[in-house]
């Protein structure tokens, strides 16, 4: 009698069942940092501003501060009143008059207009000389005014808000010299498989480098984490308890790659078990079926969460991506799970799709179109290298050039 086929979950499902534990285990603790070094942290607590941005009305050019109404056609001579760098204030605008002003200086009060320098003469003489004004301007032209980017009182940040270098370059603008920010989620990282050796070592037959733990560590950190690396751990039942139990103190999270499929030298499942639960699922998505989670018992009583990524490279990359990442945002409290996708033309034939939904790696070629790189299998990492994004091709469905296809930018993935 034929064996049957594992039940294959959808991904919508598993991520759903895995953001649902991770919110009820939301890291509570905050942190107030410096704003200039809370750089790619989650936002605790909502930034408002105590001041409008821009505080005055001020100019977006150097020019010359000028009532309209003073004149009446292009070539209008103005005596210049007076000079305004960026940070002086300036005197009451005189009626008849101009304003020097430069690049973010305060328009002076009765001044309705600048005029950018190139369509202007200056001419020397008494005082400040004159201005001949070439072309005339447009009520408001070049004035940004007081509280058009910011008003006094409302919210710029949301809490769960990733703080990126512009986020934080708009908490600088009002004033926010400090942020409360979400404690960086702690995670315990190693790996499992008698086979695999750190490059700089002898590469034995039958042997192969620990790629996986460079990928993971460097995703953990792009994603704001504090990471524990623990190494490879050795092919036993006793030794992966130990290594458990060693990871899920003082972590908010245990994260492995290999070690979750049903060989006979497995015994990551079984470890983890004894240790606390899991749920080890067959998931519907290709690269990256199998992913196991639950929780590891630590000593004072609470749990650390476990995720186990498959061993293959691309599997593991692309699984992080896809289902750690989300994880790591709910833990933080944020609202944001998986970037939307964005739509293309497909350069490509793809004739032969899988039963399970697909992410292949893809990239724009020189017409904006999307080519697919060559050899989609889970081994063969230069793919996520050569690749720009993921391709969310839905089960069973076959690609021809022209079809419009949905990606998953890679950065985007990695900077949710």
């Amino acid at each position: 009698m034929a064996e049957s086929r594992p039940t294959l979950k959808p991904l919508e499902e598993v991520l759903a069942r895995m953001l649902d534990v991770a919110r009820t285990r939301a890291i509570r603790e905050t942190e107030l940092v410096p704003t200039l070094q809370a750089w790619w942290r989650i936002l605790a607590r909502p930034v408002y501003s105590a001041i409008d941005v821009p505080p005055e009305d001020n100019t977006s050019m150097d020019g010359y501060a000028l009532r309209v109404a003073d004149l009446p056609q292009a070539g209008a001579l103005l005596p210049v009143s007076q000079r305004i760098p960026a940070g002086v204030v300036g005197r009451p605008l005189q009626p008849g008059t101009a304003a020097r002003v430069f690049t973010g200086a305060q328009v002076p009060p009765g001044a309705d207009a600048v005029v950018m320098q190139e369509q202007c003469d200056a001419i020397a003489g008494e005082g400040l000389g004159q201005v001949q004004v070439n072309v005339p301007p447009a009520p408001g032209q070049w004035i940004r005014r007081r509280g058009e980017d910011v008003l006094a009182g409302s919210q710029v940040l949301a809490a769960g808000d990733r703080l990126t270098p512009q986020a934080l370059g708009l908490a600088a603008s009002v004033g926010a010299a400090e942020l409360e920010v979400c404690r960086r989620p702690r995670v315990a990282l190693f790996s499992t498989g008698d086979e695999l050796v750190m490059p700089g070592q002898p590469l034995k037959p039958g042997a192969i480098y620990n790629s996986n733990r460079y990928t993971l560590h460097a995703l953990l950190q792009a994603a704001g984490c504090a990471v524990s690396d623990l190494g490879i751990v050795p092919d036993s039942r006793e030794a992966t308890r130990q290594a458990l139990r060693e990871a899920a103190r003082g972590h908010d999270l245990v994260l492995t790659s290999g070690g979750v499929s049903v060989g006979e030298e497995d015994h990551l499942k079984p470890a983890v078990q004894a240790e606390g639960w899991l749920e080890a699922w067959q998931v519907a998505m290709k690269p990256g079926k199998p992913l196991a989670f639950g929780a590891i018992g630590r000593d004072d009583g609470g749990e650390s969460l476990f995720m186990g990524l498959p061993g293959n490279p691309v599997s593991s990359f692309v699984t992080f991506l896809l289902t750690v990442a989300p994880v790591l945002r709910a833990l933080q409290g944020s609202p944001v799970v998986l970037p939307r996708p964005i739509e293309a033309r497909a350069a490509f034939d793809w004739r032969r799709p899988d039963r399970r939904r697909e992410f292949l790696r893809v990239r724009f070629d020189a017409t904006g179109g999307v080519e697919i790189f060559a050899n989609q299998s889970s081994g063969v990492l230069t793919s996520a290298v050569w690749a720009e994004a993921l391709l969310d091709n839905p089960a069973g469905q076959a690609i021809a050039p022209g079809d419009m296809v949905k990606l998953l930018p890679l950065s985007a993935l990695m900077s949710a």
